[in-house]
């Protein structure tokens, strides 16, 4: 592949720098569920956002996500410190889920 610029850059390259990116979205994810604030739920959406139409089962790993996620930022801010580490163990668990969906290949 050619860059603008008359480059040449190569196919591998650019699937390192893909694998890069969906790593740096998990573990931008994982950051979201350890600091479960509010304005997390938008972020974990826009990250998320790439990866909504690949199959009806990740659609699905999602929206569980999501809705733990969610429930997790309520938690946390409503200040419910005995519930917190097991929502936030599901969470991770859906996270989990997710990430392996996402490596398997379509």
């Amino acid at each position: 592949m050619f860059r603008p610029d008359g480059t040449f850059r190569s196919a591998v390259s650019l699937v390192a720098r893909r694998e890069d990116l969906r790593l740096d979205c998990f573990q931008r994810l994982e950051a979201l569920v350890d600091s479960a604030g509010a304005g997390g739920i938008e972020e974990a959406n826009a990250l998320l956002r790439r990866f909504k139409d690949r199959s009806e089962q990740t659609t699905r790993a999602i929206d569980e996500f999501m809705l733990d996620f969610k429930t997790l930022v309520f938690v946390v801010e409503t200040g419910e410190e005995g519930f917190q580490k097991p929502i936030r163990k599901l969470a991770r668990a859906r996270l989990a889920k997710l990430k392996y969906l996402v490596d398997v290949p379509a």
